[in-house]
């Protein structure tokens, strides 16, 4: 790997870490929400999660893709409902109450697990599996993820922290309420790019 390409590759990760997506609302969600320390594990099953993924979708998981063309679209079928199962809890989320806040944060397996039905990680895991390894090496792939491993993680920090003083203003359980619904709508819109591609 060339440092031009190593060089895109880090600003490819870094963009697209650090844009929205489901991952990055629901992060801002939990840390208005839970907090930054209760969403902890979140994050780095966010993190960990979508560094396998670079991992075996460079080691070849695409060609199940090429070979089953159907299982692309049974898996476009189950992220769209998991995304909207998981807007419904997050609009439904109760409001907190200070460090006892009601219901459970995503758990660090349940966030790795997430990454395989997020329409926005498989985009940025093929696009960096194939546009910036262009031997298809080993070696480049595993790069390729360490490299998302080492930038991924503070840049959904980021989002964490953002709810995380966001919840200050909405003390509110009001206010809770209808930014609960804003990242609700904001998540289930962060499908239009999969159902409806240009």
């Amino acid at each position: 790997m060339t440092y031009d390409i190593l060089l895109a590759l880090i600003v490819f990760a870094f963009v697209s870490s650090i844009t929205p997506g489901p991952n990055n609302l629901m992060l801002m969600a939990s840390g208005a929400n839970f907090g930054f320390r209760r969403t902890i594990p979140h994050m780095l099953g966010i993190g960990l999660g979508f560094t396998v993924m670079v991992l075996l979708v460079g080691a070849g998981l695409v060609q199940v893709f090429d070979r089953y063309p159907i299982s692309y679209t049974v898996l476009k079928l189950a992220s769209v409902f998991y995304l909207l199962y998981l807007a419904w809890k997050i609009a439904h989320a109760a409001p907190t109450k200070g460090k006892d806040a009601e219901g459970d944060p995503m758990t660090f397996l349940q966030a790795a697990a997430f990454q395989w039905v997020n329409p926005k990680a498989w985009a940025m895991a093929l696009t960096a599996t194939t546009a910036y390894t262009p031997d298809h090496t080993l070696q480049a792939i595993v790069i390729v993820a360490l490299i998302f491993g080492a930038v991924n993680l503070p840049s959904v920090s980021t989002w964490t922290v953002l709810g995380q003083q966001m919840a200050r203003i909405l003390t509110n359980p009001r206010r809770l309420v209808v930014f609960n619904w804003t990242m609700a709508v904001l998540l289930v819109a962060s499908l239009y790019p999969v159902l409806w591609p240009n």
